[in-house]
């Protein structure tokens, strides 16, 4: 497999451009944080509903959430039934929350809206 050095030259001697990079995401984030991703954004998506294109974000960004905290706490060798509360408990909490219109709330579900990959 070729260095990055060696395929930038390659790159520049072919006349291509560089690929765009990538945007930035959080390379590594805590169980909490991707139980609190997957509450606020399963409650937004509960909320909404799936007509909008907003509605679809909020899906798509509550299924990889839940889908990564799933797979955290399997690696992490947490029972199944444990993460699953977790993520029913924040979702409770996030649903009161965003009806209230907590700010921090709804800024926490568009962080996490954003820092999952687009599903569609």
């Amino acid at each position: 497999m070729p260095s990055i050095a060696l395929a930038m030259t390659l790159l520049l001697a072919t006349g291509q451009s560089a690929p765009a990079a990538p945007a930035v995401r959080p390379l590594v984030v805590s169980y909490a944080d991707a139980v609190a991703c997957a509450g606020v954004t399963q409650a937004g998506s509960e909320l909404e509903g799936n007509e909008s294109e907003r509605g679809r974000k909020l899906f798509d960004a509550a299924l990889y959430w839940s889908l990564t905290t799933i797979q955290m706490g399997k690696a992490s060798g947490r029972p199944d039934t444990l993460t699953e509360r977790d993520m029913s408990n924040a979702r409770i909490r996030s649903v009161r929350e965003l009806s209230r219109k907590n700010s921090q709330t709804l800024e926490q579900m568009e962080k996490c809206i954003k820092s999952a990959p687009s599903l569609g």
